[in-house]
């Protein structure tokens, strides 16, 4: 399986975190899945690192060596990514939700067939296959 990391649980999975639960760890450690780490995640911890560096301690080009040496690769956000955002289906209903990061997340996963393994409580109200709320 290919699996997309949210941007928290790449970095719960490099900094080793309890916080990862354990299905999540057994996804990530399988080594019939390919994991997979997104452009846009680098971009968002990087922003948050700016503004808040004691909370998230890692640069970009070190979260970026990070990846690269745990054997994740990298997905460049596209346009078609982008494109596929625009498909993206959620209830009338569902609670709002702004955040564009999580969103070309989850176009880049369903653009690609991937799976988006995430803890964000916000994610499961899309009515998207791709999802895995662990």
């Amino acid at each position: 399986m290919n699996i997309l990391l949210d941007s928290h649980i790449l970095l719960w999975t490099l900094d080793g975190s309890s916080q990862l639960a354990e299905k999540g760890r057994e996804l990530i450690t399988d080594a019939h899945n390919e994991i997979y780490y997104s452009a846009a995640s680098i971009w968002e911890l990087s922003i948050k690192h700016q503004l808040h560096p004691k909370q998230i301690r890692y640069p970009a080009k070190m979260l970026r060596e990070l990846c690269q040496q745990a054997g994740f690769t990298e997905v460049p956000v596209l346009v078609s990514h982008v494109e596929a955002m625009e498909t993206l289906s959620r209830p009338q209903d569902a609670p709002r939700h702004k955040d564009p990061f999580d969103k070309i997340l989850i176009a880049q996963a369903k653009a690609t067939g991937m799976m988006f393994l995430t803890h964000d409580a916000m994610l499961p109200y899309y009515d998207e296959s791709c999802i895995i709320k662990i």
